[in-house]
This record gives C-alpha cells, structure tokens and sequence, in this order.
C-alpha cells in the first residue's frame, strides 16, 4: 500500500499568512530597491530576500533573512524573517536549521499557527510523530479551521498505530473541506490498514473523481480489489495507475501479483520481468519471476533468478524455503 500523503504540494515553502498580509503594508515603507540601492532597513532586506528566494537565489535570500533578524525589528517583521529563512533551509535540505528557526519564530511570535504547523511538517517528515502531534494540535488550538493540520494530525497518528484517532481527524478535515483529496486518500489507507476495504475502496475512488489522475489513489484501489480477490477490478486499476507512470516498477510488480493469483503466468512473468528491467536491484522481483519460471518448468532460468534474488536480499531464502522444495523432482 501507498503511503499517506503529508502536505500538498509545495505546502513547505508557503510564506506565513500574516507575513503577506501586512507585509504588502510594510513595503510600501521599503528602500526603492529597483535602482539598485543597498538595503538599509528590515523591511528592505525582507523585500530583497523574498525577492531572492523567488528567483532561486537561496544563499542570497539567507543572507537578507539573516540581516532582517540582526537588525531587530518589531515581532511581526522577526517572525517572519525567521520562517522565511526556515523555508529557504528546507530547499536546502537543513532540516534541522529549519525547525530552529520556526522554533524561534514562535517564541517570538507564540500566537501565529503557521510556525507549529510548519515545524508539525517537518518532525512529521523525521518520524518524530510525538512532537508532529504536539505541534498540529497547538496549530488546531490557534486555528481550528486549519484543515492541513488535522490532516497530517491524523498522518502522524496513523503512524503510530493510532488509526481510529487519525481517522477522526480525517473525518474532520474532509467536514472542513469536502473536497480535499488528499484527506479522502489518506483515509481511505487508514481504513485499509484496519481490513476495512469497501470504506477504503470508496474513499480511493472519491479521490479520484475528484483528482482522475492520482497515480496512488489507483494503486492503492487496485490493492484494496486484490485483497477482496476481484483480480479483474485490481488489474484495471493498475493498467490506469500504468498510464499514468509507465516506470513504475511497484505497480508492474502489483499488476504481477494480481496476474499471478488469476493464473496468468505469461502476464505475471511478463510484469515481474518489467520491473527488473526498470529497477534491477529488485530482490523480489527476481524471486517472483523464477516462481513463475518454475511453474512453467523451466527450472534453469528459475534457479538463475532465485540465485540472483537470494544475493540481493538473503532473507528471501526463508519466504521461498517451502516453494522450492516442493517444486524440487
């Protein structure tokens, strides 16, 4: 099964509400930039810096950020400046500097949900779901109308094994938004995960009249149909999610096994070999495919893949111990 989806997309490097809304104010105030002159005011150096950011100039935008804050501005104009060099360390990869510096935004600035939201983001991403939780639930408490954070609440939740309190909270994003597709996906994995596979079903495909081109939702439809042994329903889903992302090595593989399970060895084997020609390192996909071999009995090309397999991930020996015995003369 597909993962949770955290955020929307490119839902980190939005700006703090507040920034925006009174930053438009503050600017009109700025150094007149455009003829060149060196900024000489916070507001200056913010305006430089956003300017930077947006032209991919991230050192550069550090740089202003970082001259904002020396400068000691009034809270807003502090705050701000903190989490907009929090995002500008995100495209960096310093996570870590990132969840300083929203740490300090906050302490700045305790009342702005944004900053807990965007830190929640990040301990999400870590695996560090405690403080995810303490974060949404402080950006939920500021802003109880903020549907990102009941849904990656509930992804941190889910995380934990916490699945009826996270589908509370999905249930309570999709009230906020009923069109939210990611909160419908999300759900959908959390009720799959606890074998309810008809609610499951249904919320992949509400996610998918509302988005027709999400790969996973597909996928993850397709696997909730096999699990309820409707090959045919699953393998249309996979062909669909396979229009979409013909390199896909995990949905070849999943379109094998639904293959495989409705006695298509020729398709199966066809799928498992598609996904050791996209991903040769694929441990597994070596094993299935000298399964199908040797089913078909051609045992030299199936002791060859178990060969490779059992090199690649040794592990595998023990899964495909019983198989290969049996199928010794």
């Amino acid at each position: 099964m597909r993962q949770s989806r955290i955020i929307d997309e490119k839902s980190w490097y939005r700006l703090m509400k507040i920034t925006y809304l009174l930053m438009s104010l503050l600017l009109i105030c700025s150094v007149d930039l455009a003829h060149g002159q060196t900024p000489r005011t916070p507001e200056a150096f913010m305006d430089r810096g956003i300017e930077r950011q947006a032209k991919g100039d991230l050192d550069g935008a550090i740089e202003d950020f970082t001259r904002t804050i020396s400068l000691k501005p009034q809270p807003l104009i502090l705050a701000a400046a903190y989490n907009n060099r929090a995002n500008v360390l995100i495209s960096k990869h310093d996570l870590a500097g990132a969840i300083s510096d929203y740490s300090k935004a906050i302490e700045v600035l305790p009342g702005d949900p944004e900053n807990y939201y965007n830190r929640g983001v990040l301990f999400l991403n870590q695996s560090d779901y405690d403080h995810a939780i303490a974060d949404f639930s402080k950006a939920i408490e500021l802003a109880p109308g903020l549907t990102l954070a009941y849904n990656n609440r509930a992804n941190a939740r889910k995380a934990k094994g916490d699945i009826e309190r996270a589908l509370d909270d999905y249930n309570k994003a999709i009230e906020l938004n009923p069109q939210y597709v990611e909160a419908y996906y999300n759900r959908g994995a959390a009720l799959q995960a606890k074998n309810d596979l008809d609610g499951a079903i249904k919320d992949y495909s509400k996610a998918l009249e509302l988005a027709p081109r999400f790969t996973d939702a597909y996928v993850n439809r397709g696997q909730a149909k096999q699990s309820k042994h409707d090959l045919d329903g699953a393998i249309a889903d996979y062909n669909a999610a396979l229009e979409l992302k013909a390199d896909d090595p995990g949905i070849y593989f999943a379109r094998g096994s639904a293959r495989q399970e409705k006695k298509d060895l020729n398709g199966a084997l066809a799928d498992y070999s598609r996904v050791i020609e996209l991903d040769p390192g694929s441990a597994q996909g070596y094993a299935n495919r000298a399964a199908i071999e040797s089913l078909q009995g051609n045992r030299a090309r199936a002791d060859q893949d178990f060969e490779k397999a059992f090199k690649l991930d040794p592990s595998l020996k023990s899964q495909f111990k019983e198989f290969i015995e049996k199928r010794r003369p």
